[in-house]
């Protein structure tokens, strides 16, 4: 599948606000936003005043970047989203909170995103005692995500554990010691603390 292999900063600068793609990097001075907090090209400092399209793509794409997924994915996701019962919006930001590879972020056992999909890929992960592989895989109520006790990166999730670089959402319950998190309830729209306006995805799907 296509995957984004440029600079990851450059998006952060693209929608004018951390998302926090690098981990650590993001914490420190080093950011891209704190030295050039404007969009990045020849014409980044020169942009006009964007259109209600304009507004409504940058929502989307934010809320695609932000949770590493491509187009035709977040796609699928919201007209799952549309199927369900409930508010669209609302739908469609709890798929995406309860993709595996988001779950192992939010617990704490990786600095990113996009280090926890690249370590549920590995296979480093199991739900309820069996190896899962697909960051995609969506968690259900009672489900328990564990580091596996083969897996050679204890060392590098404790780091991030001891890091304490955000606090573990009420919809998930964390064990340090024994590296492992259990899935408490379905994720509430005020349990999802990410900067995107999802009523101005579904407009630009509902065009």
């Amino acid at each position: 599948m296509a995957r984004y292999h440029d600079a990851k900063c450059r998006l952060c600068r693209r929608e004018g606000m951390k998302l926090f793609l690098k981990g650590a990097r993001c914490f420190t001075d080093k950011c891209a936003i704190e030295r050039r907090n404007y969009p990045p090209g020849q014409h980044g400092l020169n942009r006009g005043k964007p259109t209600q399209f304009g507004i409504q793509l940058r929502e989307k794409q934010k809320a695609k970047r932000i949770y590493g997924v491509v187009e035709g994915q977040f796609r699928r996701y919201f007209h799952e989203a549309e199927r369900e019962k409930g508010v669209t919006g609302e739908n469609l930001l709890k798929l995406l909170e309860c993709r595996l590879d988001n779950v192992v972020y939010r617990l704490g056992f990786a600095a990113s995103r996009r280090e926890s999909r690249q370590m549920v890929a590995h296979g480093h992960y199991q739900v309820n005692g069996r190896k899962v592989s697909v960051p995609s895989f969506l968690v259900s109520v009672g489900d328990v995500v564990q580091l596996r006790t083969t897996s050679k990166l204890g060392a590098r999730v404790d780091d991030n554990l001891n890091a304490g670089r955000g606090q573990v959402p009420q919809w998930l319950t964390l064990d340090p010691n024994e590296r492992k998190g259990t899935v408490r309830s379905l994720p509430l729209r005020e349990d999802i603390q990410i900067p995107v306006s999802e009523q101005l995805i579904v407009e630009l799907y509902s065009k």
